[in-house]
């Protein structure tokens, strides 16, 4: 085998692995915070031991892979930007944490499927973009799913509805204003998540002590039956499943396009919810699974749309506007001149000669049919013969 091949075959295991590596830690780590939390109902304690686990475990990461400190960032920006980011990603990640309380694994990861309505909505409000038709029709089977799985869920709950709604419309704010600072500042996507985590966990430090230390001090139940040994070892195991899925999280999206990367993502919603159902056993209806996959089919469709949008952009930007009506009896007019002021006409060999003579629609007619033109990817080739040499123009 090559080693073209050989390269291609470990990027492609390597992928692989990651991917299984990131559905684990994500499954497992959901499956770990909702066992905690029917046990240890104080879902701003897991908030604060999650983000002390990413605090703990990126910073000596960061280390060895020398990824390099922020530099040139102003305290304004901070005071604007950064510092709003951190107080979001805690209040985005206790209300996550209070939907799984409240329901379903399965019915917060579909719920949590409605982001890219959110993400549609801020986006015109804030950066004024409009979407393509595509887009904004792939947002239906989103809407439907999310009411299927809805007004099916056995074990509704609306504080655990309104949770899921909120951490999904906050994680969408932060997801904008998160890409805009990586643009502004430069900073590498895991060095921002670990300032976050660390201001986070500075600024709201004193509300976890006055309103979940408190209440756990005097909750009998972890004292009187052992239930502390059992919480904190599983906070611990939380902790790090969620450290381990953001890092792996940001290492594929940096190996894979970002469609690929929208699939795998699609993809790891669907292990988490049908994962939580086998183990969790929690009871559904035919029609609870179907509106849960026809959410997660319409994120696969929505990202597929945003895909095509921004490569639509892209070729604008790159490629030249071609006409691709190649009958030059009816656009002969729309020629431009050469730069001798004089007009084409085609020889008896079929090339192109400058005569300074008129190219007129009857010697285009009479000569149309014997321009050797090629079509390629919907340019045209002519062949060109002028003051003795042959050219090939696009």
């Amino acid at each position: 085998m090559s080693d073209d091949g050989d390269y291609d075959l470990k990027q492609i295991l390597k992928i692989v692995a990651l991917c299984v590596a990131w559905y684990s830690f994500s499954a497992g780590g959901n499956i770990v915070g909702k066992t905690v939390l029917n046990d240890f109902p104080y879902p701003m304690t897991v908030t604060m031991v999650q983000l002390m686990s990413i605090a703990f475990y990126l910073g000596p990461i960061l280390r060895v892979w020398d990824i390099p400190l922020p530099s040139d960032i102003s305290w304004s920006y901070y005071a604007k930007m950064i510092i709003p980011l951190a107080f979001g990603k805690f209040i985005n990640s206790v209300s996550a944490h209070v939907s799984i309380w409240k329901v379903p694994v399965s019915y917060a990861h579909t719920v949590k499927a409605t982001m890219p309505l959110f993400t549609v909505v801020l986006s015109r409000i804030i950066l004024h973009e409009k979407q393509t038709t595509k887009v904004y029709i792939s947002l239906v089977p989103i809407i439907t799913g999310v009411y299927i799985a809805t007004v099916t869920e056995i074990s509704f709950d609306v504080i655990g509805l309104i949770s899921a709604l909120a951490a999904t419309l906050g994680f969408a704010i932060q997801n904008i204003f998160s890409k805009k600072c990586l643009k502004d500042t430069g900073i590498h996507h895991l060095r921002l998540l670990l300032v976050l985590a660390r201001l986070a966990m500075l600024f709201f430090f004193p509300v976890w002590v006055f309103y979940d230390i408190r209440r756990i001090m005097r909750d009998d139940s972890l004292v009187k039956h052992d239930h502390w040994l059992r919480a904190v070892i599983l906070l611990l195991i939380d902790g790090f499943c969620n450290f381990a899925q953001n890092v792996i999280a940001f290492t594929v999206l940096a190996m894979l396009t970002p469609l690929s990367y929208a699939v795998a993502n699609a993809t790891k919603r669907i292990v988490i919810i049908f994962v939580s159902l086998a183990l969790l056993r929690n009871p559904v209806t035919l029609l609870n699974v179907i509106g849960m996959l026809c959410a997660v089919l319409g994120v696969l469709a929505y990202n597929k749309a945003k895909f095509d949008m921004h490569r639509a952009k892209m070729r604008e930007k790159t490629l030249p506007l071609v006409r691709s009506q190649v009958d030059l009896t009816q656009n002969h007019y729309k020629l431009p001149r050469t730069y001798t002021g004089h007009n084409l006409l085609l020889d008896q060999h079929t090339h192109v000669l400058d005569l300074g003579k008129e190219f007129t629609s009857e010697t285009v007619a009479r000569d149309n049919d014997r321009l050797n033109h090629q079509i390629n990817n919907g340019g045209i080739y002519l062949h060109v013969h002028h003051a003795g040499r042959s050219l090939q123009h696009l």
